[in-house]
């Protein structure tokens, strides 16, 4: 029987091959460029009962990006972005959790990319939990924000011809999430 939120309690690895962290920016005003993070590891110690006590953390290899373009891939590792070489990780550090209902935990942290830390809070939906074929106990969860890439000295952009810009201010931060607990 899958555990409620509140009932949730131990410590759980970020399981890679199965957890997407991506994102959505709009680009050149008509589209949308979705891309997501390869590389990304977190560790976590939840206690639904008493969600205080709880903590997160993730880091993120930037030179992971993948947007299915090597071209813009190498364009978002240079310095006019992400700047890889300078800036090898984004890390999120919880710092409050709130359970909002029997289903939705708000979870507030610092995020920091290029070095620049700003206070963010992702409401996440638990998806449950279950075991799996080889006798681990799995949890999900998913959840989406957005942010103002300015906020972290991401402000390259091209303004276009017939109005607007290349790429747009706000990016929604999708989360996809499963861990493994831990022993």
């Amino acid at each position: 029987m899958s555990a409620t939120l509140a009932e949730l309690k131990g410590s759980y690895t970020l399981d890679a091959a199965h957890s997407q962290v991506g994102f959505i920016a709009r680009h050149a005003v008509v589209t949308k460029v979705r891309g997501q993070f390869n590389d990304v590891t977190g560790t976590a110690t939840i206690d639904g009962a008493n969600p205080s006590a709880s903590s997160l953390s993730v880091e993120i290899k930037t030179a992971s990006i993948d947007t299915r373009s090597d071209g813009r891939d190498e364009h978002l590792r240079s310095a006019d972005f992400f700047d890889v070489e300078k800036y090898p990780t984004i890390t999120f550090v919880a710092t409050g959790f709130a359970i909002t209902d029997p289903e939705t935990v708000e979870v507030t942290g610092d995020l920091t990319i290029k070095g620049v830390t700003k206070p963010v809070t992702v409401p996440f939906t638990y998806l449950g939990e279950n075991g799996d074929p080889w006798g681990g106990q799995r949890i999900g969860f998913e959840g989406s924000v957005v942010v103002n890439r300015k906020d972290w000295d991401l402000t390259w952009n091209v303004a276009i011809e017939t109005g607007g810009v290349l790429v747009s201010e706000k990016v929604t931060l999708e989360f996809e999430i499963a861990a493994v607990k831990q022993a």
